[in-house]
């Protein structure tokens, strides 16, 4: 049995052995290993000059990491916690996301930056933050989070390979997750999303954390009749349309499930994608399921705030009361 945390620390393991040009540093990320223990043991490894820890200063470790991936490093960066991140928004958006295009392609900076995101974990304020949208809706970058141990894995992987700044989304409570594998391998590249569940009726959009709860609310539905499709986007910068879109045009149902706030989220981008590219396919409208538009809330009641099956299952009951047939439209005798 491996874990999504012993997965990420492979993934950093490994891309130090295979290259000399990776650093990993941030916020207690050496001898400590993280507050996650993400790093365990790489410090001790690779020595200090290749695993460090910073000063507590954000925008600082993103400013050191641009400067080092200019000068032909392959920084790796954590956050510690999503909304710990935010002091070195200005940096990322002003210069990691625009470095490349400012100078006509001269210069990329190959650079990553790991935040570990969202909640269920118990988390107070400040630590369980769904930021993935600042980050998606800035240009010029990569925007990845994995919902399995072997895309845990095989993402961080290439996000450390890519040419381009790389925004690595952890989903906090899937670090305990577990798989029966014997090793750790490669799976599909950035911009293929995975079906993670084959279906006919209706089909579910999810991604990181939301990703294990919509495979439980596909069980659950299938005791009510229903044969939910279920797509796992694994990256949402670059975005996989043709997968996203071919299930939906099968389906003809649409529920997109995010654990961040619903107004203007990832979760909003991915229903008017779906509306666009699918619209004469639609049975009914595209619904989401997702946190409410409120600050995150004490971990005593974080359990209201969060998808659960029971929130899917009365979404899909939306859907099956908003396609039947409006009476305003149907003619005499019953027919359509």
């Amino acid at each position: 049995m491996i874990t999504m945390a012993r997965a990420l620390n492979a993934a950093l393991h490994d891309s130090l052995d295979g290259d000399e040009r990776v650093v990993v540093f941030g916020e207690d990320v050496g001898a400590l290993g993280g507050v996650f223990r993400i790093t365990d043991g790489l410090a001790a490894k690779f020595g200090d000059d290749r695993c460090f820890d910073t000063p507590l200063a954000e925008s600082g470790i993103v400013g050191f990491a641009v400067g080092m991936a200019m000068g032909g490093f392959r920084p790796v960066v954590e956050m510690q916690f999503d909304a710990f991140a935010y002091p070195a928004f200005e940096q990322i958006a002003s210069h990691v996301a625009k470095m490349r295009n400012r100078t006509r392609g001269r210069v990329g900076l190959p650079l990553v930056i790991r935040i570990p995101y969202a909640g269920g974990i118990g988390g107070v304020e400040h630590h369980s933050d769904s930021s993935e949208a600042y980050y998606a809706h800035t240009p010029g970058l990569k925007v990845v989070t994995p919902a399995t141990v072997q895309d845990a894995y095989s993402l961080l992987m290439e996000a450390i390979d890519d040419p381009d700044p790389v925004v690595f989304m952890e989903p906090k409570k899937l670090y305990w997750s577990k798989a029966d594998i014997e090793r750790l391998e490669h799976t599909e590249p950035f911009g293929h999303a995975a079906v993670r569940r084959p279906g006919g009726d209706a089909t579910v959009v999810a991604y990181g954390p939301g990703v294990p709860v919509a495979l439980e609310a596909a069980t659950a539905a299938a005791a009510e009749g229903w044969d939910l499709e279920v797509i796992d986007l694994r990256t949402i910068v670059p975005f996989d349309d043709a997968t996203v879109a071919a299930s939906v045009r099968k389906t003809g149902r649409c529920v997109v499930v995010a654990e961040a706030a619903g107004f203007a989220g990832v979760g909003a981008e991915i229903a008017a994608r779906v509306q666009e590219r699918c619209f004469h396919s639609l049975l009914a409208p595209v619904l989401r399921v997702t946190g409410f538009d409120v600050p995150y809330p004490p971990p005593m009641l974080e359990h209201h705030h969060l998808p659960d099956v029971d929130r899917i299952l009365d979404t899909l009951d939306r859907l099956q009361r908003d396609d039947r047939p409006d009476p305003r439209y149907v003619a005499v005798g019953g027919a359509a």
